[in-house]
């Protein structure tokens, strides 16, 4: 399957955040290049694999990977989970549906990320993404900010936190 998002900093939450289908997340990366990452969301778990495309071979700020996702059992999550680079990241996941039938999904971290809240939209095509008008409550574009990477974060340092949320 191919990925294509945006990622965005975030100016203010929306109000009324409950209202939204939300989930308990945590993931910890097994390898970078390729991304092999578990995550647990709720009570089911995953493996992905994710392979990255140049972005010298595009022409957009865009997100595009080529993603499998494979379901996994508790068991073997809790094994692998004992292999992962860094540290596990823990976040809030809200599902915020735009009028055009695309969703936002907003994290907001939890543990060693406290205070780091960004937002990602998936999109069907590449047409459809360069089309997007971020909603008013987005902030700055950090799709191509390695820094601001789920595998970036399950490394960071605190202090490197401080500069991200500055």
């Amino acid at each position: 399957m191919m990925e294509i998002e945006s990622k965005y900093k975030i100016k203010t939450l929306p109000v009324d955040l409950n209202d939204y289908q939300h989930k308990k997340i945590e993931q910890g990366y097994l390898c970078n290049d390729p991304i092999i990452r578990i995550r647990r969301s709720n009570e089911d778990y995953y493996l992905t694999y994710k392979s990255k495309i140049n972005r010298e071979e595009r022409q957009s700020n865009l997100i595009v990977n080529h993603e499998v996702e494979l379901p996994l059992t508790a068991e073997a999550y809790m094994k692998l989970k004992e292999k992962v680079e860094g540290n596990m990241i823990y976040k809030t996941r809200y599902n915020i549906p735009l009028e055009d039938g695309l969703m936002i999904e907003l994290d907001i971290f939890e543990g060693h990320l406290k205070g780091l809240i960004f937002a990602e939209v998936e999109f069907p095509d590449e047409e459809t993404a360069s089309a997007f008008y971020p909603p008013e409550w987005f902030d700055t574009n950090v799709s191509w900010d390695n820094r601001y990477t789920n595998y970036y974060l399950s490394l960071i340092s605190a202090t490197e936190l401080q500069e991200l949320l500055s």
